[in-house]
C-alpha cells in the first residue's frame, strides 16, 4: 500500500508553525478548526458560539455582521442577528447589517478592491472593509481560545501560527485574491511571510479529510473488519460539496507511489446549495400572501420575519422521504397579527391558505397558527435545487477521461440532509458507493487544517483556463497552401501571411496559492 500524504517528509520542515488554523467561511454558517503540529491529527472544532436557534445544531455561527451607524464593528454571528433583531424598526435603520454577502464575491465580476456591498438599510459599504471585520473576529476568538488552552502565562506568539482560508473551487481567481487581502487587512498573516496563509479550495479540503478517515469511521463497527485507510493507489472518488451557497464538484485519483491527490478534471458547480431552497419557500410564501405583504413585514417586524425563517430552517433540517406525515412550520404572532392590520381586518392568515387552495400546504390552527407541509410539498420545495445540483453531476460522470469512479462522497452542511442523501443515493446506488462520512457538515473545515498541516496532499491540480501562443509566418506559394493564405494590414501597407492555427498549452504545475 503506497504510503498516505500524512506519512510523507516534506522537504521543509513544519517546525516553522504550531498550530493550523482554518477559518471556512461559508454563505450561512462561518467557524474555525485547528490543530497542533505535535499532534496534527487530532483537529479542534472552535467552542460554541454564543446564541443559536432553537431545534438547529450548529458547530458553527452565522456568518452575519452588525456594524453600528458609524460603521464601527459591533458584534458577528449569532449575537449579531440578535441584537439587531431585537431592535426597533426606526433604530435598526440606521444600523448597518449585513447576511450571505460572501455571494458578492461569486456575483460580481467586476470585483476589486473597491467593490461595494449593500447593508440591509440600503448603505454601501467597501465589501474589503466587511470581510475585513469577519475575519478578524474569527481571529480574535480563537486567540482568546488558545489563550485559555495554554498553561504558558506569556503572550501567544501569532507568528507560530499558519492561517488557511477555504473558498469554492468554481471562484475565479480575484475572488481567492480578494479574501487574502481581506485577511491580511484583519491582522492574519503578513504578505512579507506568504506560507503563513494559504487559500484552501472547499472540495479539495473535504476530499483531504476523506483521505484520511478509516474504514471503522465509514461503516458501522460490525462491518468494518479492518481499520486501514480505505484509499488504495489510483482510486478514483468524486466530491460533493455541498453548502449554503454553493455546490462544488471535483474528481481525484490517488497517486499509486505517493499517495497523494491528483484533480483529474477541473472543478465545476454552480449557486445551488441550501440557500435555493429557502428562497423556494420565500416564493412560496410571496405566492400565498403576496409580495406587498411579504416586503412590507420583512421590514416592518423585521425579528418576526427571522422567527418564521428559524422555524422553516428546522423542519427543513428535519425533511425526511421515508417520513409520511405533515411538517409542520410555526408562523409567528407577529406574522399572523400583521397580515390582519394589512389586509385592514378583511383577512386572516387562515382565510387566505383556504383560498389558496393547495393540498401542499394547509392552515393548522394549533396555536398561535402553524403551515402544514405535505411531504410532496416540502419534496416540491428542494426539487429544484437538487435537480440541478444531479444534472451537473451527471455532467461531471459522463465526461470519457474520468472512467473508473467507484465512490462519491457528500461533503458540507447542505449534505446532511436526510431529502438530499436519499436523492443522490437513488440516483448513483446501482453504479457508484455513495458514502456520507460523519462529521459531513465539518468535512471542509478539518480537511483544511490537515491541507495546512501537509501542503503537499495534493500533487497534481486542473488548470481553470488555457492559454496559447498565435503565429504568423510570411506566406510563400512555393511551398504554402493557397488556402492558408491570410492578408493582414501592416502600418506600411497589406502583407500576407501564412495562417496557422493557435497552439495551446497546459500548463503541468499545480495552481498557484
Amino acid at each position: 500500500m503506497p504510503p498516505h500524504p500524512s506519512q510523507l517528509s516534506p522537504s521543509t520542515p513544519q517546525s516553522d508553525f504550531s498550530v493550523v488554523v482554518a477559518i471556512d467561511f461559508g454563505t450561512t454558517f462561518s467557524g474555525y478548526a485547528y490543530s497542533f503540529t505535535k499532534d496534527p491529527e487530532a483537529v479542534h472544532v472552535m467552542r460554541k458560539c454564543e446564541g443559536g436557534d432553537p431545534g438547529v445544531i450548529n458547530m458553527k455561527t452565522l456568518t452575519t455582521l452588525l456594524l453600528t451607524p458609524e460603521g464601527e464593528f459591533h458584534s458577528f454571528g449569532f449575537t449579531a442577528r440578535d441584537f439587531y433583531h431585537d431592535m426597533k424598526f426606526t433604530e435598526a435603520q440606521k444600523w448597518l447589517y449585513f447576511d450571505k454577502y460572501k455571494l458578492a464575491l461569486q456575483d460580481d465580476k467586476n470585483l476589486n478592491i473597491d467593490t461595494e456591498i449593500e447593508a440591509s438599510n440600503g448603505t454601501k459599504v467597501k465589501a474589503l472593509t466587511v470581510f475585513q471585520h469577519t475575519f478578524r473576529f474569527l481571529k480574535d476568538r480563537f486567540l482568546e481560545e488558545l489563550a485559555d488552552l495554554s498553561m504558558d502565562d506569556g503572550a501567544i506568539d501569532e507568528g507560530d501560527i499558519r492561517w488557511v482560508l477555504t473558498v469554492p473551487a468554481i471562484w475565479r481567481q480575484p475572488a481567492k485574491q480578494f479574501m487574502r487581502q481581506a485577511a491580511y487587512k484583519a491582522g492574519i498573516a503578513s504578505p512579507s511571510r506568504p506560507t503563513q496563509l494559504m487559500i484552501a479550495l472547499e472540495p479539495e479540503a473535504a476530499s483531504i479529510f476523506i483521505g484520511k478517515l478509516s474504514m471503522k469511521q465509514l461503516m458501522p463497527e460490525r462491518m468494518a473488519l479492518r481499520r486501514e485507510r480505505w484509499l488504495r493507489g489510483s482510486s478514483r472518488y468524486v466530491v460533493v460539496d455541498c453548502g449554503g451557497g454553493t455546490v462544488d464538484i471535483t474528481v481525484h485519483e490517488v497517486e499509486e507511489e505517493s499517495g497523494t491527490l491528483k484533480e483529474l478534471h477541473k472543478a465545476s458547480g454552480g449557486m445551488f446549495g441550501s440557500g435555493n431552497v429557502d428562497e423556494a419557500f420565500i416564493s412560496l410564501m410571496v405566492d400565498i400572501f403576496g409580495d406587498d405583504f411579504i416586503q412590507e413585514f420583512k421590514l416592518m417586524r423585521p425579528a418576526g420575519w427571522v422567527d418564521l425563517l428559524i422555524a422553516f430552517e428546522a423542519r427543513k433540517r428535519n425533511a425526511n422521504p421515508w417520513k409520511a406525515n405533515y411538517l409542520n412550520v410555526s408562523l409567528p404572532f407577529s406574522f399572523i397579527d400583521y397580515y390582519k392590520k394589512f389586509t385592514n381586518g378583511n383577512l386572516t392568515v387562515e382565510q387566505t391558505l383556504l383560498e389558496y387552495n393547495s393540498e401542499d400546504v394547509k392552515w393548522s390552527g394549533q396555536a398561535p397558527g402553524m403551515l402544514r407541509f405535505s411531504p410532496k410539498g416540502m419534496l416540491k420545495l428542494f426539487s429544484p435545487t437538487t435537480d440541478q445540483l444531479l444534472e451537473k453531476v451527471d455532467e461531471v460522470l459522463a465526461k470519457p477521461e474520468l472512467k473508473g469512479i467507484s465512490h462519491l462522497f457528500l461533503a458540507g452542511g447542505f449534505a446532511e440532509s436526510p431529502l438530499l442523501q436519499n436523492k443522490i443515493r437513488d440516483k448513483y446506488k446501482d453504479f457508484l458507493k455513495v458514502v456520507i462520512p460523519q462529521e459531513v457538515g465539518l468535512a471542509t473545515m478539518k480537511g483544511a487544517v490537515m491541507f495546512g498541516q501537509n501542503p503537499w496532499a495534493v500533487s497534481a491540480r486542473r488548470t481553470r483556463l488555457m492559454y496559447g501562443v498565435g503565429a504568423l509566418n510570411k506566406f510563400n506559394s512555393n511551398i504554402h497552401p493557397e488556402e492558408k493564405r491570410s492578408s493582414r494590414t501592416a502600418w506600411n501597407g497589406v502583407v500576407t501571411f501564412l495562417t496557422s492555427s493557435c497552439t495551446r498549452i497546459s500548463p503541468s504545475h499545480p495552481e498557484r496559492r
